[in-house]
């Protein structure tokens, strides 16, 4: 067997250290070591055990978690997941966390919201064992029962086919997680301004992905913005997903469009990447071109392999240059990539099987 993924909890709320110990500690697969309430008291019992993982506040006393996030990082690099409420102004902090080399941002646990609690646990655990599979780069089975592991059904059917509309235009669909918030940056920033439309799921909590959309836009020649419904999927621009809402492709007339919809968790996710990916199976079929990126699980394998089923282009990115390569490797095994390719040759990719068909 194993050994346990070790965990060190860093949160000034003794409430919140103690639901996250109970929420980790429920997985079979993770050891919590100690929990401590301030960064100073974290280096303490760091220099007494070694932690594989560490989940970290951004707002204590005697010093804020991005600090702390920049001293683990220059000194000895430890996987971080960043665990905040994320609410208005801390979104924007909580994008200085990633580029600090915080590995995944997770929403802090609500007390009192039961169901919020038990859909965080699988997700909170996710993203720690997501974190000690990282590629540092310096700067599921819990005691509580869980919902049952949904497909894309659950929010949209799959087609029987008949709904695509013979068009010229094209639409690239993206799926992304673990890591997935630098693979997007360096996939979006190296698209020209007259590139096809994108639709974007990233897995991130709710409130974050709006400030996380802000930030792409300031830097890339494609406009960014989060998704709505009703927004046109037009070249030179591309949305992403809002945190908690699930995104589909959809078609009015002979355009591409976006809806957002509530659901359940699909493949342990909302958004999902499955159930983007279905959608533009169902609508555009061989018109998409359909990208799966890092990420731990299995979120948009299936999807993918059904826009290869509709004639679409797929592409995964590959072992090498993925933080976590579960997401990929499993699109990979069952099929569902047609090439597999470095980070930064996905988007050359993208462009020539767009102009090839255009």
């Amino acid at each position: 067997m194993p050994a346990k993924i070790k965990v060190l909890i860093v949160d000034d709320s003794a409430v919140i250290r103690q639901a996250m110990a109970e929420i980790l500690s429920g997985d079979p697969r993770i050891e919590v070591i100690g929990t401590a309430a301030d960064p100073f008291i974290a280096a303490d019992k760091i220099r007494q055990q070694f932690p594989d993982v560490i989940t970290l506040d951004i707002e204590m006393p005697r010093m804020d978690g991005l600090t702390f996030l920049q001293k683990i990082m220059s000194q000895h690099p430890i996987p971080v997941v960043i665990c905040s409420s994320l609410a208005g102004k801390g979104a924007e902090t909580t994008l200085k966390a990633l580029q600090y080399g915080a590995v995944e941002i997770i929403a802090k646990p609500k007390l009192g919201a039961r169901q919020f609690l038990e859909e965080s646990r699988v997700l909170i655990c996710d993203a720690v064992k997501a974190a000690a599979c990282v590629r540092l780069r310096p700067l599921s089975a819990a005691r509580a029962e869980v919902e049952p592991k949904l497909t894309a059904d659950a929010v949209l059917r799959k087609s029987g086919g008949g709904e695509i509309i013979r068009t010229t235009e094209q639409v690239v669909v993206v799926g992304a997680s673990t890591g997935g918030t630098e693979a997007l940056r360096i996939f979006l920033v190296a698209l020209p301004h007259d590139a096809p439309g994108v639709v974007i799921v990233q897995h991130m909590p709710e409130h974050f992905t709006a400030a996380f959309a802000r930030r792409l836009d300031g830097i890339c020649r494609v406009a960014v913005k989060e998704a709505a419904s009703g927004d046109s999927v037009i070249p030179g621009r591309a949305l992403i997903a809002p945190g908690n809402r699930h995104l589909l492709l959809k078609r009015s007339g002979a355009r591409y469009c976006v809806e957002i919809k509530d659901g359940p968790l699909v493949s342990r996710h909302r958004p999902s990447v499955d159930v983007l990916f279905r959608s533009a199976a169902r609508y555009a079929g061989r018109n998409a071109i359909g990208v799966i990126m890092t990420g731990m699980g299995d979120d948009g394998a299936r999807g993918l392999l059904e826009l290869r089923q509709a004639g679409a282009v797929t592409m995964a990115q590959d072992e090498a240059s993925c933080v976590v390569f579960g997401m990929p490797k499993e699109a990979i095994r069952l099929g569902a990539a047609g090439s597999v390719l470095p980070l930064e040759q996905i988007a050359p990719a993208v462009l020539e099987a767009y102009r090839g068909n255009s």
